[in-house]
């Protein structure tokens, strides 16, 4: 059993609790968020409003309204879109329609405020610099490796704000998920781990479960000051904040009056975006007002309902997003299969046959040509097979047909040879799924990773079936 489970550190999902306006032992004012008139020409969102249920689809339900009233000294501002939350955790959704524009539009803008920021370089710079001149938690954060420690370093801060009196992530955290619904392979028991059917991923997990509980363990002993020990009184809530740094956190250059710098950054409200390989929204930093926008693309048409996505990791395989964040696609466009043979086929064929087109780092499927049945077969998947699969080009040379097939037949050997591997096929690990809707989520997204992977080889062994019959016969 996972040894991680009924930890509740990011809070309930549904918190109830309520705000109050003044803090009786200061006499200072917390502001909540206001909704602010929107300079386009879409009406503003109303903040201080939930979201009506009757509007959501099925499987989602707003947010709490105390979720839209969390704000410290500038607020943050959304247009147009709303929160919910569903089987898999919040999201962020179009709340009505948007017509494509020649100019992106702003749909969240959150100021630097609100943020978590710590520099990517020595030396360790906050912003805004909540950590107080000679407090021990900067000397924690100095220990850290310079290159690898990113993520020590940013969790360390993260619990540290969680402690910090009047501090908004104190409020925060409650949207936070928590140990029993977070993903992250951090959060991995043994037998989890080992049902990952992929040893290379789980050996690397296990190297990094054994590096967060050294480091808590080197910092949070016995002797340490009280201010420091209640941080992280176990190591579980220590592993826990390391999953929230890993999964939530955004690397990008911020301009601060004139300073630039290369930043590591938790950003509320922005990190309930989920991942999209073919995302509708992106992030810009507005360096004169110090505020993060989230703006959907040109040109991008949105309907109401619509789920607002970015993209995580650009370029990455399944291993990587499930090492990070803790979930995999079988349509990863950038996904591998490593082939051993000398097999190889015609490359500019291939292309040609699903219509895609671009650079090798750039393709994309030309949805202008229609053709019969291939649209709707070509995915993310066959974008991976163009990429993946062993490929020669020789000018205007064409390909031979016979040694096309044979080309083709041992590549698809190959694949089966990989799948005959698994302890497991694909329809079996989908049963498994349907079976046990009571699962923690880390097992979920364990088999949900290894089915992907089938599926993925399964992809690439159906196109090639579908090129030869469509350039050699």
């Amino acid at each position: 059993m996972n040894q991680l489970q009924g930890f509740n550190y990011g809070g309930s999902p549904r918190p109830r609790f309520s705000f109050t306006t003044k803090d009786t032992d200061k006499g200072t004012r917390i502001q909540p968020i206001k909704a602010k008139a929107a300079t386009t020409e879409a009406s503003p969102f109303p903040l201080l409003q939930s979201p009506r249920a009757e509007d959501s689809p099925s499987e989602l339900e707003p947010a709490d309204p105390d979720f839209y009233k969390i704000g410290f000294v500038r607020s943050m501002r959304a247009y147009g879109i709303e929160f919910k939350e569903g089987p898999d955790g919040f999201g962020v959704y179009a709340s009505k329609d948007v017509e494509p524009l020649r100019r992106a539009r702003v749909i969240m803008e959150i100021p630097l405020e609100l943020m978590l920021t710590i520099s990517q370089k020595l030396p360790w710079m906050f912003f805004p610099d909540i950590v107080p001149v000679g407090h021990p938690i900067f000397d924690i954060i100095n220990s850290t490796d310079p290159e690898t420690g990113w993520d020590l370093r940013l969790a360390c801060l993260l619990l540290y704000a969680f402690d910090r009196e009047d501090n908004f992530w104190q409020l925060y955290s409650d949207f936070l998920p928590s140990a029993d619904e977070c993903p992250s392979l951090l959060l991995a028991s043994e037998e989890e781990l080992s049902e990952l059917q992929d040893p290379n991923l789980a050996s690397t997990m296990r190297e990094q479960q054994r590096r967060a509980l050294e480091f808590w363990e080197k910092n949070w002993h016995s002797g340490v000051p009280l201010k420091i020990k209640r941080l992280a009184r176990d190591s579980e809530r220590f592993i826990w904040a390391l999953s929230m740094a890993q999964s939530r956190c955004i690397g990008m250059q911020i301009r601060i009056g004139a300073l630039f710098q290369d930043s590591n950054m938790l950003i509320p409200y922005a990190d309930m975006l989920n991942h999209s390989f073919q995302p509708n929204c992106f992030l810009h930093w507005r360096f004169k007002d110090r505020m993060l926008e989230v703006m959907i693309n040109a040109g991008q048409r949105i309907k109401k309902g619509d789920e607002m996505t970015i993209n995580y990791m650009s370029g990455q395989q399944n291993n990587m997003l499930m090492q990070r964040y803790g979930f995999s696609s079988s349509v990863n466009p950038w996904d591998v299969i490593q082939f051993s043979g000398n097999a190889r086929i015609h490359l500019d064929s291939f292309l040609s046959v699903f219509n895609i087109s671009g650079l090798p780092q750039e393709y994309y499927h030309n949805t202008d040509r229609l053709s019969s049945g291939g649209d709707t077969f070509v995915d993310g998947a066959v974008i991976a097979a163009a990429r993946t699969l062993p490929t020669w080009s020789d000018g205007d040379v064409p390909p031979i047909p016979s040694m096309e097939r044979r080309a083709i037949k041992e590549l698809q050997e190959e694949c089966r040879q990989m799948l005959a591997a698994f302890p497991t096929n694909s329809k079996e690990d989908q049963n498994i799924l349907d079976s046990m809707p009571d699962a923690t989520r880390t097992l979920e997204a364990v088999v949900k990773y290894r089915l992907h992977r089938k599926l993925f080889i399964e992809k690439v062994m159906q196109a090639l079936d579908l090129y030869q019959e469509r350039i050699l016969f």
